[in-house]
């Protein structure tokens, strides 16, 4: 890992999206859209090397309580445990409706209602992301929407992993997909004879499947963009233990994609050098050195003479992952703006929020904690406003809407008002 000073670090991001990437991206959502399974067929074939029939597109219901009820008895309690935790989570932060009077005569509302349907997207590739089924399909089902479908990419022969199907049963989704790829995204946003449309799509994905997300969205709804994963882990601690323990949550993040950006942020030399040791250390422990040295060349330390230029640099780089440990991290903690998820102190590794903290692990990346927001149930849910208004409410506020209706030009809009209430 390299080691630089402040003023010596330049903030990574990943370069724009090539044109013709795009383009390829457009067509096969173009080809979708007009041609239906008969496309999905042919990318699935040509993308992922796997030959399945139209009738095959959609994954037997009976295949997921199959498959739940062979996992493992570990397993299914971790999935079960972890779906309690992520369930009450998102329950608490279910907004409220509320009415209030805000003229004599005049009362104001807001009314949360689910949209009715959502597809999400699960990653294929390296492993089977059972948690990311937990992570998008529970707020959906928390929200109250009454369809949710999953699309995930097939293995050899056809087969989706045992793990989804397992996790897809445990959260309650109501239809899979063996499609993967910006393909699914197409079909989950414009429908197929197999795959029904939804209003929303969420979920992570490679640059393929972030674009054609990023098509669709002037017709179905969509979460944000995804990039690669990144870690900024702030410490100001003197223990050699907590310095091996923080290159683990380094090396934790580094090993899901080599496009990752992992950073440590230190004061403290000694610090520096003791987690860059125990990460090389680390490196070939479990057979993923190809992957982790990839990521790990676009890692750094870097080195800030006190707290202050840590926050500068922490609000400005907007991680999706932030670690603070040192003595009074809950009071550092009030000076971050900008990450998607943070964790406090060395007992809370990134890891347990990526699984079972009950957290959300669908976060912004590439700056967009700047913006936007963790996956949760408010992503599923769309608010009415309401207004109720008697004579004398209309009477007692009409002389405003008519001034500034004459102030914009609009003669229809005062005189739906007049109308009602005579000359004001």
């Amino acid at each position: 890992m390299r080691i630089l000073d402040y003023d010596g670090f330049r903030l990574w991001r990943p370069e724009a999206v090539p044109e013709k990437l795009v383009e390829s991206v457009r067509k096969i959502v173009s080809d979708v859209k007009a041609r239906g399974d008969a496309a999905l067929l042919e990318y699935t074939e040509g993308f992922d090397g796997v030959k399945i029939s139209a009738k095959e597109i959609v994954v037997d219901p009976q295949e997921l309580r199959v498959a739940y009820d062979s996992l493992p008895e570990e397993i299914r309690r971790s999935v079960s445990n972890s779906a309690e935790r992520i369930r009450m989570f998102q329950a608490r932060q279910v907004p409220e409706s509320f009415t209030i009077e805000t003229a004599p005569g005049l009362s104001v509302s807001v009314r949360f209602m689910p949209i009715r349907s959502a597809g999400a997207y699960i990653p294929g590739g390296r492993a089977a992301y059972l948690s990311t089924v937990l992570m998008t399909v529970l707020p959906a089902k928390v929200a109250g929407v009454s369809r949710c479908a999953i699309s995930t990419p097939p293995k050899g022969g056809g087969r989706v992993p045992d793990a989804i199907l397992a996790a897809a049963y445990a959260t309650g989704a109501d239809s899979v997909y063996r499609v993967g790829g910006p393909q699914a995204i197409a079909a989950m946003a414009y429908g197929t004879e197999s795959v029904e449309r939804v209003e929303k799509i969420v979920g992570p994905g490679n640059i393929y499947v972030t674009v054609a997300k990023m098509l669709v969205s002037w017709d179905v709804a969509v979460d944000m963009p995804a990039g690669p994963s990144e870690l900024v882990v702030y410490a100001d601690v003197e223990d050699s233990r907590i310095c091996e323990w923080l290159a683990a949550d380094l090396l934790a993040q580094a090993e899901h994609d080599p496009r990752a950006k992992v950073i440590l942020i230190t004061p403290r030399a000694e610090v520096a050098s003791k987690v860059e040791g125990f990460v090389e250390r680390g490196v070939g422990e479990f057979g993923k050195e190809e992957i982790l040295n990839e990521s790990l060349s676009n890692a750094c330390i870097v080195l800030v003479k006190n707290r202050q230029e840590a926050i500068r640099l922490i609000n400005e780089i907007a991680p999706e992952h932030l670690e603070l440990i040192c003595e009074d991290a809950d009071v550092m903690l009030n000076q971050i703006e900008n990450a998607g998820a943070i964790f406090l102190g060395e007992y809370s590794p990134v890891a347990i929020g990526d699984y079972t903290a009950g957290t959300n692990h669908v976060l912004p990346t590439m700056g967009w904690a700047k913006r936007a927001s963790p996956l949760s149930v408010r992503d599923f849910l769309k608010a009415n406003e309401i207004v109720k208004c008697t004579k004398d409410g209309l009477l007692s506020v009409g002389a405003d809407g008519k001034v500034l209706a004459d102030a914009e030009r609009m003669p229809y809009h005062a005189k739906s008002i007049i109308l009602r209430t005579g000359e004001l």
